[in-house]
């Protein structure tokens, strides 16, 4: 599979993955290995309680081991500010541009606030961010996204956690169709390999995961299963699959007699 670009960075693996909810710290490092991503995202939030008591100094040890790009992300923040300040922390701690903005507007189910993520993504560009949005798949407010300087969107599957796969594939399909420059990664919802695959195939740039594979009884075996779904995605992507059709047609068409019944000369 060829390499493509992401942001700044040129990459082989389209697959991005996370860091929490695995069983260990050594099986998170083995499982992303296995996944061959090249990104992974980490919370600067979810690991202050474990910096304080130490444990956060062999987490970013593990990281470092991995020699993998890394993109912070604004995980549990629910106002402008709060994501704002978040964001400029963790480009001090981690030396880079990159932030995954998370904005999150419901805990029920998740749902990204859309008016506060576009504030917020306006204001930490104004600063020199690179801004990997987590939004919904609505095509408006990822229009007002790229309007207002966004190069990189990551839509929904389904919400996060759920594992649901990709419950609104048409709006997914409109959203590609629609912008087709901009580099779309899906984040949230994949639950399966086979869902990496139907994202792929539909000509999207990339997927981000987590707890399918953090969570799953063999997460080293289930990181390369994803590794390999995307790679069979994106061929299938590139090689223009067949259209669908309501009527059915012969893959060996019937033409004129079967030559052993042919007459003698």
């Amino acid at each position: 599979m060829q390499s493509w670009t992401l942001a700044d960075a040129t990459l082989n693996s389209r697959l991005l993955i996370g860091t929490a909810l695995y069983p260990s710290p050594q099986i998170m490092l083995d499982a992303i290995r296995a996944s061959g991503a090249e990104v992974v995202t980490v919370s600067l939030r979810r690991q202050n309680s474990q910096a304080q008591q130490g444990g956060g100094r062999d987490f970013w040890s593990y990281l470092q081991e991995l020699d993998a790009h890394l993109l912070p992300n604004t995980a549990g923040c629910h106002s402008v500010k709060e994501a704002v300040t978040t964001a400029n922390m963790a480009r001090e701690l981690f030396n880079t541009r990159w932030i995954k903005l998370e904005l999150i507007g419901d805990d029920y189910n998740l749902q990204p606030d859309p008016f506060a993520l576009l504030e917020a993504t306006r204001e930490l560009i104004a600063q020199g961010f690179e801004v990997f949005p987590y939004c919904t798949d609505d095509l408006v407010l990822c229009e007002k996204l790229v309007e207002a300087g966004c190069r990189i969107l990551m839509p929904w599957g389904a919400p996060i956690g759920t594992g649901r796969g990709l419950t609104d594939p048409y709006a997914l399909k409109t959203l590609r169709a629609r912008l087709p420059e901009i580099t779309m990664i899906v984040d949230a919802g994949i639950g399966a390999p086979s869902h990496a695959v139907q994202a792929m195939e539909m000509g999207f740039d990339g997927i981000l995961l987590n707890t399918a594979v953090a969570q799953a009884q063999d997460p080293e075996t289930m990181a390369r299963a994803f590794r390999h779904a995307l790679r069979a995605g994106r061929l299938g992507f590139e090689a223009g699959a067949m259209p669908e059709r309501d009527l059915a047609q012969p893959s060996t068409p019937t033409l004129g007699t079967p030559f052993w019944q042919q007459a003698p000369q």
